[in-house]
């Protein structure tokens, strides 16, 4: 029987290498997110509904009878200050990149507690251990997701239920070019340039790549992670190493 795994976000980036990968690996994984696309059976889901969260989960469960792993990956990007982040701005960015994989959470862990196995793998960022400059909400956000992972590491450990987060840094995915595009945009800067300057930032020296992410979190989710719970895995070219 294949193993059932959740993937938020599995339309595009990183998300949808998640998909790719955990398929060729044998699990059945559906994809929850706004529109199809990919690989993977798709799931019409807002993750900022709470409603929708909640009867995409009951349909995986009332098809397959068990969760095997959960990927909460969806999230939204958004530059600023504190000042100049207004509080709908906030509202927005915490309703899918935090109250999302609350959801989530809350709608799956009972099924895997019942089954007394499972593994969760939510999406946090180098920014969920350092601080960036106009990132107020966004930094606020992965620091956040990267305390839920501890904390429902500790709190399932005992029904055998894994929690991590994977900490990308710079990954060359559709919401890195949308937010470079945005930036130069603004400034009037050459994306090229941009581009160059971002990949020379990192130690070795280029943006990490979509499925290099994936491998790491099909290792998480995976039995030869069996004793890794609670951490934080980082995966960001030596960035935060500085």
């Amino acid at each position: 029987m294949n193993k059932v795994c959740i993937v938020t976000g599995g339309s595009a980036g990183i998300g949808a290498a998640v998909v790719e990968r955990l398929l060729r690996e044998g699990y059945q994984v559906f994809n929850f997110d706004l529109a199809p696309s990919g690989e993977g059976e798709f799931v019409a889901c807002d993750m900022a509904d709470r409603g929708q969260v909640e009867q995409a989960v009951a349909e995986v469960v009332q098809r397959c009878g068990r969760i095997d792993a959960v990927v909460s990956n969806a999230g939204i990007h958004f530059s600023g200050t504190l000042e100049n982040t207004t509080e709908a701005d906030l509202d927005r960015v915490f309703s899918i990149n935090v109250k999302g994989a609350y959801y989530l959470l809350q709608a799956t862990l009972p099924t895997m507690r019942a089954q007394r196995s499972g593994s969760v793998v939510l999406l946090g960022s180098d920014q969920s251990l350092i601080g960036k400059s106009n990132s107020f909400a966004y930094n606020l956000s992965k620091a956040a997701l990267a305390s839920m992972a501890r904390t429902t590491a500790l709190d399932y450990a005992e029904y055998g239920i894994r929690a991590n987060a994977v900490c990308p840094g710079t990954i060359e995915t559709p919401l890195y070019h949308q937010a470079v595009q945005r930036y130069c945009d603004r400034s009037g800067a050459d994306k090229a340039e941009v581009d160059r300057e971002e990949a020379a930032l990192q130690p070795l020296g280029r943006l990490g790549q979509p499925e290099e992410v994936a491998a790491l979190i099909a290792l998480l989710v995976g039995d030869e992670a069996r004793f890794i719970t609670g951490s934080l895995q980082v995966i960001d070219g030596g960035y935060t190493a500085r």
